[in-house]
């Protein structure tokens, strides 16, 4: 079975080493992301899955359209029995669709039609779930809207960041690959339609869904602590030399806390306890703007921040920042 595998982010690198490693499947080719500017340098920098392919002697194809005319021609050149998507990063439109016989498929880490769209697993864990999983679907032309093959669940527990969740998926989604393509190629499994009334989206995120509003309740930061680690990450800010300053949260954790205005260090016993709208988030590790990652106690005894003083949501607004 020929097999064009497109894939960008880390976690297709698991899928396209399964289907490497599995008798009777060749990978004709790997189409991922160009090279992009990437760090302080803007150097150019492989996506994962282009860099994980460099010494496995797989052709890589890195178009900037995958939909263009040179691009169909590329991949139509590799004669692919069938395409499989793990992450790539394009729509896939209905020339490209048409090139493999049995069409594509795409490894998607939720349970569809819950979560559609590039974020599943940051909104999975952000809004508190307790399981997600893995769909293997066809590939239409709508946004992850295809009939299901297979699907897998997978737990979520309580202190899970997105990060392990995402190794977790990763490893589920590339075991299921085999069976789904030997079901594929021999017209033995049955597809199920997705309830779309009941779908639900993941768009994009951005560093400003990261921004930790103090007004909402503790386990609602808590949350997204961990579902946007390690991206887009979570901050908030405080003020220190007239200025104010990002403080990124890396970890932390719910405790009960007596009433104050939401976003007040109430003490620093063991990290910074912070007001929440209801209950307060003990900040257990910590990363000021321009340093280093730290535990929030030690970032306490800097001084940058002291007990009573309040962070604050946005950037440009200074307003409730104590100077004490």
């Amino acid at each position: 079975m020929r097999v064009v595998f497109l894939g960008s982010a880390d976690i297709a690198c698991a899928s396209l080493q399964v289907l490497l490693d599995t008798e009777g499947i060749e990978v004709v080719g790997l189409v991922t992301q160009p090279d992009r500017p990437a760090g302080r340098g803007k150097r150019p920098a492989s996506c994962p899955a282009r860099a994980y392919s460099r010494d496995l002697g797989i052709e890589c194809y890195a178009p900037e359209r995958i939909n263009s005319p040179d691009a169909l021609t590329h991949i139509r050149a590799w004669r692919p029995d069938i395409g499989v998507v793990v992450a790539y990063g394009q729509i896939l439109k209905r020339d490209l669709l048409a090139i493999p016989p049995l069409g594509f498929i795409n490894v998607h880490t939720s349970l569809l039609p819950k979560y559609r769209g590039a974020s599943p697993i940051q909104r999975a864990v952000a809004n508190g779930d307790r399981e997600t999983g893995v769909s293997i679907m066809q590939i239409d032309e709508g946004m992850d809207t295809g009939a299901v093959y297979a699907m897998r669940g997978v737990d979520i527990r309580e202190t899970d960041t997105a990060s392990v969740v995402h190794d977790r998926l990763a490893a589920a989604g590339a075991g299921m690959l085999p069976a789904v393509l030997a079901g594929v190629r021999e017209g033995r499994l049955p597809t199920v339609p997705q309830a779309h009334a009941y779908a639900t989206l993941a768009p994009k995120l951005s560093k400003a869904d990261g921004v930790l509003d103090w007004t909402q309740p503790a386990r609602y930061l808590y949350n997204h602590i961990r579902g946007y680690n390690p991206w887009p990450g979570c901050s908030c800010y405080y003020a220190a030399g007239g200025a104010l300053r990002t403080l990124r949260v890396l970890e932390a954790r719910v405790e009960c806390g007596a009433l104050a205005t939401p976003g007040t260090v109430m003490d620093g016993l063991g990290g910074l306890l912070v007001a929440c709208s209801e209950g307060a988030l003990r900040l257990l590790r910590v990363q000021p703007e321009g340093g280093c990652v730290m535990d929030a106690t030690a970032f306490l005894c800097g001084r940058a921040v002291k007990v009573g003083d309040r962070f604050v949501v946005d950037r440009p607004t200074a307003r409730g920042v104590s100077d004490h």
